[in-house]
């Protein structure tokens, strides 16, 4: 891998001292999952399910959620020694964390941080992450960003629009990013004048690498082919994709613009790092701390090379574990091996929700998750679906958890779409029983009819 001298002092010095102080081991654990990638598929899987049968056991010791739950099944963990034996417990969602929270928190547990997450989904979300997860997460990503010959101290230009990053600048957190020579643009409000912004900064600040959103990146790419805008000379080695499902024509615009490979990442805050595309094309799992069951529409695993929905344990989890979690994605398990050489099995035709852009009145584009973020924030909603008409009327469809849409929940609602959509649009906001699916059977939580 060809580094600078500056990315050089800060994978091998700052960021390790950074993790350090902050309790996290995720140093070691790259160093111990880039010998392991190489390993064979078989030595992998076997490896996962000794660390899955130990896994188990503590989650049966200190969780007691799960000893409620294996007891009253008549299970004993030692009944849980191999990944097909995880057919024998019931499927983790999030309607069954929100009513269990404090009892799947391990009585061993360190300090824990309360994440919540809708994402594209539209059901909101509210757990427990602990350092140890953190800490395979973070290496995990470490380990994949390095596949592409970037690491941590390479100039970054992030484009993000979640609050959780963007309500954390703070001056540690800036101080953080500008030895890290990470630079974070927000993807909400794009607006030609904004779009042109980030073009110039990223022309300006020459990164090695960006991260965010496909749809974001796409558009980025539009502007600078309507406009005539070189930026394929800059030096930009990759720009990594996650959060949405990327479409073969975002890839390719993309591509074109930016003079370099568009690497697919598949995963979220409440399930981990999933997957990662290499340069060989191949998306590998997170294979030796996530396990990925393809289970169909009965709930029945599925072998590899056949379609159904993903569901995912991960080992690095023992605060607050999640064990053969729901998603809601459709994929794959591949049958093939990676030209690349690692082990790591991989994903294939994975089938992951969708977010559209939305515009306000006054013609600003923003990214679909800023009107989810408007709802998320609301207490007692549990599913919902925003469908914008025209500029000027959206319609809000609701499940709510007592049933019933009061006064100052459809307030708070309109006045924060009004917020970003416009004072003069029109918001209705109706209670429903149930979220009607698309015809294809897949959901989308945000429709945009505005957008051409």
């Amino acid at each position: 891998m060809s580094q600078s001298l500056y990315t050089k002092i800060v994978s091998r010095c700052l960021f390790p001292i950074h993790e350090h102080l902050k309790s996290h081991s995720s140093v070691n654990i790259r160093q111990q999952l880039e010998q392991s990638q190489w390993l064979s598929k078989s030595e992998i899987l076997a490896a996962r399910d000794l660390r899955l049968a130990t896994f188990i056991q503590d989650v049966y010791d200190q969780v007691p959620y799960y000893k409620t739950l294996f007891d009253s099944l008549n299970l004993k963990p030692g009944d849980i020694q191999s990944v097909a034996d995880l057919a024998k417990l019931p499927f983790l969602n999030k309607a069954i964390i929100a009513k269990n929270t404090e009892a799947i928190k391990s009585s061993h547990c360190g300090p824990l941080t309360k994440v919540s997450t809708g994402g594209s989904s539209g059901t909101p979300l509210s757990f427990f992450m602990g350092k140890d997860r953190v800490s395979h997460d973070v290496a995990q990503k470490w380990r994949a960003t390095r596949w592409w010959d970037v690491d941590i101290g390479d100039k970054e230009q992030v484009v993000w629009g979640s609050p959780i990053e963007l309500g954390t600048q703070d001056r540690v957190r800036q101080c953080r990013d500008f030895l890290l020579r990470t630079k974070l643009l927000p993807a909400f409000d794009l607006t030609p004048e904004k779009i042109a912004g980030f073009l110039q900064q990223i022309q300006s600040y020459q990164p090695r690498m960006l991260f965010g959103y496909p749809s974001v990146f796409d558009v980025l790419a539009k502007y600078a082919i309507a406009n005539q805008l070189k930026l394929d000379n800059l030096g930009i080695k990759v720009v990594f994709v996650t959060s949405e499902r990327l479409y073969d024509h975002q890839r390719a615009t993309i591509e074109q613009v930016f003079g370099c490979p568009v690497a697919n990442g598949y995963g979220g805050r409440d399930a981990g790092f999933i997957a990662h595309q290499c340069p060989s094309g191949g998306m590998h799992l997170s294979a030796e701390d996530i396990i990925v069951e393809i289970v169909d529409d009965e709930g029945n695993v599925l072998p590899d090379g056949q379609s159904g929905q993903v569901v995912v344990t991960h080992l690095g989890t023992l605060d607050f574990p999640f064990i053969r979690y729901k998603i809601g994605d459709v994929a794959k398990i591949s049958t093939e091996d990676c030209a690349c050489g690692r082990g790591l099995p991989m994903l294939e035709d994975l089938d992951g929700r969708t977010t559209d852009f939305v515009i306000a009145s006054n013609g600003t584009m923003m990214h679909g998750l800023a009107l989810i973020y408007v709802l998320r924030e609301q207490q007692g909603i549990s599913e919902f679906k925003v469908i914008q008409h025209t500029k000027l009327l959206t319609q809000v469809m609701l499940v709510t958890q007592s049933g019933e849409l009061s006064g100052q929940l459809k307030t708070n609602i309109i006045t924060g779409l009004k917020q970003r959509l416009g004072q003069d649009v029109e918001i209705n906001v109706e209670l429903k029983q149930q979220i009607p699916a698309e015809k294809s059977g897949k959901y989308r939580f945000v429709i945009s009819h505005a957008v051409s």
